[in-house]
């Protein structure tokens, strides 16, 4: 098989889909790799690694999907990419299809595969291409919230731990999956008062069992969350439906009850966000303030961090590259179960029943 690898051209996007080590160990199995010039500069990876690994080198994004049977990514194309896709070609990456309409028509025009590693689901319900991502945008979400909680970004002016005789600052995490733990798991490290909730009482529970006691587990509810808003100062929303839009569990009404300064880092913005006001930033302008409370609701987060985000990605998307690769993608999500999952849209039809609810479409069989 030929698989490209291209420049990922979403704004302040800096990882890429593959490292020198996955494209020789494609290249040992005699696939072809086309990597686009520089495509991994921006994570570490310099051309003459990749060509040391077996890989092509071409100049241009248009070359790289002219030439690929599958494409694989890390980010969503957009839309200068939407006509580069052709029909019958495998685009391996993040999607989120529910939370944009433009690109699920562009998917369904395109008559391509589209395999979207958010909904990869194991056996046992987790995601596996998912959690490294989740792992980063989690710690991240703290990292990135202790910031803007600082008064010249227009925070509360807060320290997050806080000091010998000042207390430290309230968490409120929504959510109590792998970004919810992690988040916890940084802001307790940190010092703060930690309240993270869920409506799963078995990861409530494993809250409770593994945390320090700086963090309390709280069933979630509109009720309970209104409680807990009017002196919380930094609020994180992680909350994730496998395939399909984020609930809104913070509506717009409800920043009236909270201080001003008050941040909320919205980690589910891929997903529509969980917050009423949420609406996607980039890295160069992270940041918006609605009735006096700081949004942070960067939508590519780890792609901040990009050479540990690619490390981490790569290391788990690998295997299902290859899989694909050797066994075309119609055997290969027929014989793995959790690949076939990943199916989003195939030649033109919706085939994942989330996508088909969240734009009212007809749901069809892969």
């Amino acid at each position: 098989m030929k698989i490209g690898v291209p420049i990922e051209i979403k704004n302040s996007e800096n990882r890429v889909g593959m490292i020198p080590s996955g494209v020789f160990e494609l290249t040992k199995r005699n696939h072809e790799v086309y990597v686009q010039t520089n495509a991994g500069f921006n994570s570490g990876f310099l051309d003459e690694e990749y060509i040391e690994a077996g890989a092509t080198i071409l100049d241009s994004i248009e070359a790289v999907y002219d030439i690929a049977d599958m494409i694989v990514k890390v980010k969503e194309p957009i839309e200068p990419e939407y006509d580069l896709i052709k029909e019958n070609q495998v685009v391996f990456t993040y999607f989120h299809f529910a939370s944009s309409e433009p690109l699920t028509m562009a998917m369904i025009k395109s008559k391509s595969i589209c395999i979207a590693y958010e909904t990869v689901e194991d056996n046992d319900g987790s995601l596996p291409l998912l959690i490294p991502m989740s792992e980063v945008a989690g710690r991240m979400s703290v990292q990135q919230g202790a910031k803007y909680l600082e008064k010249p970004i227009k925070g509360r002016g807060i320290l997050l731990g806080g000091i010998p005789g000042v207390p430290p600052a309230k968490v409120l995490i929504l959510g109590a999956g792998i970004v919810g733990y992690q988040a916890a798991k940084m802001a307790s490290g940190l010092g703060a008062q930690v309240t993270i909730m869920d409506v799963n009482m078995k990861a409530l529970r494993y809250v409770s069992d593994s945390m320090p006691n700086n963090v309390v587990s709280e069933f979630s509810s509109e009720y309970n969350i209104r409680k807990h808003i009017s002196d919380t100062d930094l609020i994180i929303g992680g909350v994730l439906l496998k395939g399909a839009k984020a609930p809104k569990l913070i509506t717009r009404d409800m920043l009236k009850e909270m201080r001003p300064g008050t941040v909320m880092v919205d980690v589910a913005v891929d997903q529509g966000g969980c917050f009423e006001t949420t609406h996607p930033t980039t890295h160069q302008d992270p940041t918006y303030i609605i009735d006096e409370v700081v949004h942070y609701t960067v939508a590519n987060m780890p792609g901040a961090v990009p050479y540990t985000s690619t490390m981490g990605l790569t290391n788990v998307t690998l295997p299902y590259v290859i899989k694909l690769a050797n066994e075309g993608w119609e055997q290969a999500c027929e014989n793995s179960v959790p690949l076939g999952k990943g199916l989003n849209i195939v030649k033109g039809k919706i085939v994942y029943k989330e996508i088909a609810e969240a734009f009212d479409m007809s749901l069809e069989t892969a």
